[in-house]
């Protein structure tokens, strides 16, 4: 990993890197062992890489940790997932204050059980104060269901004068985003061997470079983020412009 270090330029490092933590079912099973199993370990990955990015000074990290459509998985895993999410923010707190981490969330947070609402609320005033890296956790969250929602107050807002039709443009819709107060994405990575966004910050993404490795969530680490970084800075981002008119700037 050294090496790895070694060739990283931390001058050219990305702002925001969003992660699709994807592979813990699949992971488990080729254990022999059920689910839960699989979400129990892929925890040890979140603490690994949440603190690899803090150290490398990654500003923003966003973890996709529960979708809305993950609300229809079996009962029995949605419970045991409620209650590793409880039990895990609080035991992780007392991390996150050493390393200077602030905690966000972002979704439908009132489809979540109570316990699980009350926690979060405890963690995100606890790390309120932290400056360092910003991390956000994507629970019951999908795009569709933030742009719907951000519709719906615009129109709410134009309907009570608060808003003029004529002057919405896209740093408007931006304002109503939950993602408001993050700047976008410029890598996103997604684990697991599959090769989709499946309904995660598509308005956000619109300009992130997208990485996909088949190694299953649990076994990532620090070293597949660095990974995925250098893969970053060997890219060329152009936002529409040529390599020349790039080379002039």
């Amino acid at each position: 990993m050294n090496n790895q270090l070694n060739q990283l330029d931390k001058q050219r490092l990305p702002r925001h890197v969003a992660i699709i933590m994807d592979g813990n079912g699949r992971w488990a099973k080729e254990k022999g062992q059920d689910r839960l199993y699989g979400h129990y370990h892929g925890v040890e990955s979140v603490r690994n890489v949440v603190e690899g990015a803090a150290e490398l000074g990654i500003e923003y990290l966003t973890l996709y940790a529960f979708s809305t459509e993950n609300w229809d998985r079996p009962q029995q895993e949605v419970t045991g997932l409620m209650e590793l999410l409880i039990d895990t923010i609080r035991k992780e707190v007392p991390t996150l204050n050493k390393n200077n981490i602030r905690l966000h969330v972002i979704g439908d947070t009132a489809m979540l059980p109570d316990g699980a609402r009350k926690a979060l609320n405890e963690a995100l005033q606890e790390t309120s104060v932290n400056t360092g890296l910003n991390l956000i956790m994507a629970l019951s969250y999908s795009s569709r269901w933030e742009l719907v929602q951000a519709v719906k107050q615009i129109a709410t807002d134009v309907h009570e004068g608060k808003l003029e039709p004529a002057s919405i443009d896209q740093d408007t819709l931006e304002h109503y985003l939950c993602t408001s107060d993050f700047p976008d994405p410029e890598l996103m990575i997604r684990t697991s061997g599959e090769y989709r966004i499946s309904n995660f910050l598509l308005y956000q993404l619109a300009y992130a470079e997208l990485y996909f490795t088949n190694t299953r969530w649990p076994d990532f680490r620090k070293k597949d983020l660095i990974e995925a970084l250098l893969d970053y800075q060997h890219r060329e981002r152009r936002f529409g412009k040529t390599s020349e008119q790039l080379k002039k700037v």
